[in-house]
């Protein structure tokens, strides 16, 4: 029997504890920073007493306390670079350094660490390998965030190491609204061809389910992609969110698709208005979603309501057989 594992769910820190992690003054003073932290039920002078590895310790608690979900990915978030392959603070809203999340993920057997590295960094390779080395499952990328292109050719010899290591990329594709700013041209799913091309397993964040490029639906050009690549998959993260309707829906559709589909919460977003099984009235029956809204823990909720609306048994063990955890 495979374990059931999230294989995209984040964690938060503002440097506290020498996480070195940090958040940039303009996240801090959106409404956006307050609403992030609530939702991974911390409050920022807990994180100033106890340091960043709190939200960590939240994250494990809960989902101890699940009876549906073994596991999750955590991931990391590098930054944007300067012109010298180094991390530009000045351009990166968010940043959860590799060093940092592989270590606290060692204290919670139910975690598992993603890495995230630009690979515009002088020395990605050897970072590579290096968070290869410290546990790394996957590799995660914001491209719109970190402004980084798929597409482009210098990042070849990147791909070639992941492949050698087989380790997935795991990328976002869409529109990304979680931030003040986004580049969401880089979101296409056209980009992603590169990698695909080198042998990348390439997971698709969402699916490229919203948005679009050339004057074509993002997840118009996901579908076209996933029938010429085989090593494409996506996940199902966000997807229940009541600012994407119909659009899991659309998806499961995809009956061909099933094996290469991956269960995934987004997580803090779970735990926000934003993913209520009221958004989804008009699909379930009364008794359904009331008994939904009766479930406590976040994960369990997640994963019964995508039971619900019918995410075929399978995408909830999937990343258990790519990951080989």
């Amino acid at each position: 029997m495979h374990p059931i594992i999230d294989i995209h769910c984040h964690t938060a820190g503002i440097g506290s504890g020498n996480s070195g992690c940090f958040i940039s003054p303009e996240l801090r003073k959106s409404w956006k920073y307050r609403a992030y932290l609530n939702s991974f039920g911390v409050q920022e002078h807990e994180l100033l007493h106890h340091g960043d590895k709190l939200v960590l310790e939240r994250l494990s608690a809960s989902l101890t306390a699940s009876g549906k979900v073994d596991m999750a990915v955590v991931l990391a978030m590098d930054g944007a670079l300067n012109n010298q392959g180094e991390l530009d603070q000045s351009c990166t809203e968010m940043y959860i350094p590799n060093e940092f999340l592989a270590e606290a993920v060692k204290q919670h057997p139910n975690l598992r660490f993603g890495a995230s590295i630009n690979p515009y960094r002088r020395d990605a390779l050897e970072l590579l390998d290096k968070a290869v080395a410290a546990g790394a499952v996957l590799m995660k990328w914001l491209p719109s965030i970190q402004h980084i292109d798929l597409a482009d050719k210098r990042l070849v010899p990147f791909y070639q190491r992941m492949q050698q290591h087989g380790l997935p990329l795991l990328t976002h594709t869409g529109d990304e609204a979680s931030f003040t700013y986004a580049r969401n041209e880089l979101g296409d799913p056209h980009r992603l061809r590169l990698a695909l091309e080198q042998g990348v397993t390439v997971i698709a964040a969402h699916a490229a389910a919203n948005g679009s490029n050339e004057g074509e639906h993002n997840f118009s050009r996901f579908l076209r992609l996933c029938d010429l690549h085989k090593n494409l998959h996506a996940d199902i993260s966000a997807l229940t969110q009541i600012n994407r309707p119909g659009q899991l829906r659309r998806l499961i559709q995809q009956h061909h698709l099933h094996g290469r589909l991956h269960y995934g919460t987004d997580m803090p977003l779970t735990n926000t208005p934003l993913v209520s099984p009221l958004g989804h009235l008009t699909r379930l029956a009364p008794w359904t979603v009331a008994r939904l809204m009766t479930i406590k823990n976040p994960w369990d909720r997640d994963l019964e309501l995508k039971r619900a609306l019918g995410v075929p048994e399978e995408v909830f063990t999937n990343p258990a057989r790519l990951l080989r955890i």
